[in-house]
């Protein structure tokens, strides 16, 4: 990772947490991404502006600054079939990185601790089989 990389990755963190803590300090609730996410894919109309109003705010920032890309890439099919099973992995693990990694363990959460290891571990898995071609 480039050094400006770096310095995206660590403020792009920054701002992840400070709008958790955002959310927890305004509205009292924790941020989740993927079960506000299914609130609002699943039209569950109970205090559905909070949800839709923090979606926003994660996507505003890259296409306000012009950080982020409108364009596909050309393994669309991949990236779809990639997304489906980050679905199944929350659902599966109760969660998603946001709930477990950033809110979880601040809360001192065992079970979001290991869901975050898990996803990690995971993680590093994918970049060496994808990267390198095989397993460690």
């Amino acid at each position: 990772m480039t050094a400006p990389a770096a310095w995206h990755a660590l403020f792009g963190g920054a701002l992840i947490g400070a709008g958790a803590a955002a959310l927890l300090l305004l509205n009292g609730r924790i941020a989740g991404v993927s079960g506000i996410l299914g609130r609002v894919a699943t039209a569950d109309l109970g205090e559905h502006g909070w949800r839709i109003a923090f979606l926003a705010g994660l996507i505003a920032p890259a296409l306000l600054l012009g950080t982020g890309t409108t364009e596909l890439h050309p393994g669309y099919l991949w990236a779809a079939i990639s997304g489906l099973l980050v679905g199944f992995g929350t659902r599966l693990g109760g969660g998603c990185t946001s709930g477990h990694g950033v809110c979880g363990i601040a809360n001192l959460s065992g079970r979001s601790l290991v869901a975050t290891l898990v996803f990690m571990a995971t993680a590093i898995l994918t970049v060496l089989v994808v990267r390198h071609g095989a397993a460690a």
